[in-house]
């Protein structure tokens, strides 16, 4: 029972010795990466950066007890720190005490949603947001994210905006103003984070861009020459935090707190996944999203802002040989000596090395492959990746997601309303009925139309279904009879029943049939409970085409 309300319990009391050295060297390597990290994703939600050093403390915590992941690695990332920014800079100014304020009680109302969802098994409901639409939604976002950073990586003043071709004109009207050493800084520091990506991954990149950065701005005295830097970064523990909240507040919150908590989730839930997968054990949706809540309830709780599991973070934790969540409080413990003992060595870090550190960050999250793919196997989900990639780019985050969510939706009403239905003929080699659209040498049967339904049957599609079917009667008067082959038809509903009904019954009375064939066993209860079977006795009972061909009156 403990077990099941404390998923962590599980590795805790048979924890392996023989893990502790992976452990330990994941929870190392994961707090050098998550120390500069949570900085500058904090400043990137417009807050203090301490602000992401608490968010990296209590909320991974909480989650290595009741997560089900033993490889995530929660805290703040790029994604859902825009979002932040994004939904409460339009009610309060970035930094102020009431942003704050908002700020924490946006993260106290994701962790409620997402506890909520999981408490009630509503895991589910986010897999109604399409491959296609994260996948247009996060490139765009990632697009957005870095050059929002364009201001800390020039020096320069550029106005808060959601339209990167907004920003970029406004950028390029201030390119004499850029500041030389803030740009030098900046661009150093991104090479350094990609070379070492790619020819030393073992080195903490971003610790090594931190250190020559802040060394580079102390040695030289660079503040004093207009490189702006972090500055006093307060020390010790996160203080506990109570939200102020009211009913307007809450009201313009919701929509932002509902897009995190899904996105959040299906970020966290991804990776988690695939992880899992390799280690051959399970991670349960609804346990997901109940160890992301009370995580980021525990953020609201303790001065952070929300959180959820890192692409990036959780495959370094895993490559760095994290066996279960004690690589987590190892990171989180680590964090909380740097709270207490270190802060004052942030002192002369400087802006642009956190933008860099993001920009690089973000880069990975553009996948022009992907876009690619779909459009070469499925073109309709090519298009619900670029419509949502063009709206998040040019009107922001929240409409871009929405808009990408409700043309996923519109696509998938039109094909539940466009069913597909075959016409299949006769393959005397293989002695077998297939599509005469696909099968040239299938011959259609003479009087008779064999029509299979690849879809369950409802009020969306039935109309549709229905012409089909009146379509063939009209086109060739010889026809007398229609086989409705139902083998892949696995639902219908009391209007579906209704219309073809009264199809029936309109076509007896001219001498026309209607027969079915290899109804399922859900179908036949809901036939029968309709009384279809004493109604249309010797029209239902065919378990096969040819079984149905052979009851037709020639």
């Amino acid at each position: 029972m403990l077990k099941k309300i404390f998923p962590g319990l599980e590795w805790m009391l048979t924890y392996n010795k023989h893990d502790l050295r992976g452990d330990l060297s994941a929870g190392l390597i994961v707090a050098i990466m998550l120390i500069p990290q949570g900085m500058a994703y904090a400043m990137l939600a417009g807050l203090p950066p301490v602000i992401g050093l608490y968010a990296s403390t209590i909320p991974l915590l909480v989650y290595a007890l009741f997560g089900s992941s033993r490889q995530l690695a929660v805290g703040p990332v790029a994604m859902v720190s825009l979002l932040v920014l994004t939904g409460v800079q339009t009610l309060a100014e970035p930094g102020s005490n009431e942003y704050i304020s908002l700020v924490l009680l946006l993260a106290l109302m994701v962790g409620v949603i997402q506890l909520a969802l999981g408490l009630l098994k509503l895991g589910f409901v986010t897999e109604f947001i399409s491959h296609a639409v994260i996948s247009g939604f996060t490139s765009a976002a990632a697009i957005v994210i870095g050059l929002s950073q364009l201001k800390h990586l020039l020096g320069i003043n550029l106005p808060s905006t959601e339209n990167v071709f907004k920003l970029l004109y406004k950028a390029f009207g201030q390119l004499t103003s850029i500041h030389p050493y803030t740009l030098l800084i900046g661009v150093t520091s991104i090479i350094i984070l990609v070379a070492l990506k790619k020819w030393l991954p073992k080195v903490p990149a971003p610790l090594v861009v931190v250190v020559y950065s802040t060394l580079l701005v102390y040695t030289l005295d660079l503040h004093e020459k207009g490189v702006s830097i972090i500055g006093k970064v307060p020390d010790g523990l996160p203080t506990i935090s109570f939200p102020v909240w009211n009913i307007e507040s809450i009201s313009a919150l919701m929509p932002i707190a509902i897009t995190i908590a899904i996105i959040g989730f299906v970020e966290s839930f991804a990776i988690a996944k695939v992880i899992a997968t390799k280690e051959k054990y399970k991670v349960h949706p609804n346990r997901e999203l109940i160890g992301l809540g009370l995580a980021n309830v525990s953020a609201s709780t303790f001065s952070g802002y929300p959180v959820t599991g890192g692409f990036s973070r959780s495959a370094v934790n895993y490559g760095a040989g994290a066996r279960t969540g004690l690589a987590s409080i190892i990171t989180a413990v680590l964090i909380i000596f740097t709270l207490l003992f270190f802060t004052s060595w942030f002192y002369y870090m400087p802006n642009a090395v956190l933008a860099a550190i993001i920009m690089v960050a973000v880069y990975g999250l553009i996948d022009v492959k992907e876009a690619k793919h779909l459009l070469k196997i499925k073109k309709i989900d090519g298009a619900t990746l670029l419509i949502t990639f063009a709206s998040t780019l040019t009107l922001g985050i929240e409409t871009g997601i929405f808009i990408g969510v409700i043309f996923s939706l519109i696509v998938f009403i039109w094909r539940s309303a466009n069913p597909h239905v075959a016409e299949l003929g006769y393959v005397e080699e293989a002695n077998v009925y297939r599509n005469i659209k696909r099968y040239p040498s299938a011959i259609a049967k003479e009087n008779v139309s064999i029509l299979r339904i690849d879809s369950p049957l409802y009020f969306a599609n039935i109309t549709k279904i229905e012409e089909m079917i009146q379509h063939k009667f009209l086109e060739n008067p010889t026809i007398h009879t229609v086989i409705l082959d139902f083998s892949v038809v696995n639902d219908m509903d009391a209007v579906a029943i209704e219309h073809l009904d009264e199809l029936l019954t309109t076509y007896q009375s001219i001498g026309k049939e209607i027969v079915f064939c290899d109804i399922k066993g859900p179908v036949r209860d809901i036939l029968k409970r309709a009384g279809w079977y004493e109604k249309y006795k010797g029209k239902l009972e065919s378990h096969s085409i040819d079984e149905a061909l052979s009851i037709i009156k020639e």
